[in-house]
């Protein structure tokens, strides 16, 4: 406890000091506008950031699915009260059930194949806990190679993608919309 008072004390009393031009004058006193102000240095050469040579080809929607076949997604989650893990397809504009949760896909994007290997899903995950109101959990993309990047953020399921796949149309949820 004094040796905070101590210093707020020697802290007041050095700003009275300033003020009053006690302490330092030059410290106090500002530059007069006639005197010419240093320069600063101009910056040291460094490296120059250079674009890549090809042009930035950002994500794309997954190939086309063949015949019988749908556009989707493959998803892991995990139950941590059991501690049991499961993979899922779904498909694009489908909604799945894991737990209390509701999956809905709106989309999977995958890299350009030149690319190193990248997939993202927008996802929209809503908890239905029984005598609960509905609450959304997330509402976004994830990444297949940055799941912590934006993940499900609750105490009891961890969701992520694993890559964008096709669906067979007979595997289709019943839930699906």
């Amino acid at each position: 406890m004094t040796s905070r008072v101590g210093i707020f004390t020697f802290r007041c009393i050095l700003a009275s000091l300033l003020l009053a031009g006690g302490l330092a004058p030059s410290m106090a006193q500002q530059p007069q506008p006639s005197q010419p102000q240093p320069q600063p240095p101009p910056p040291a050469p460094g490296p120059v950031l250079q674009m890549p040579p090809a042009p930035f080809k950002p994500l794309q929607p997954s190939p086309a699915a063949p015949a019988g076949e749908r556009r989707g997604v493959m998803l892991q989650g995990l139950d941590k009260v059991t501690t049991r893990t499961s993979r899922f397809p779904v498909a694009i504009g489908d909604t799945l059930a894991f737990g209390t949760l509701r999956i809905s896909v709106s989309e999977c994007l995958v890299n350009v194949p030149e690319a190193p290997a990248e997939a993202a899903a927008f996802l929209t995950i809503v908890d239905n806990k029984p005598g609960q109101s509905a609450e959304t959990l997330f509402s976004g993309w994830m990444f297949a190679s940055s799941p912590g990047l934006s993940a499900l953020d609750s105490s009891v399921y961890d969701v992520w993608v694993v890559a964008c796949a096709n669906v067979a149309q007979a595997s289709a949820p019943s839930s699906s919309r």
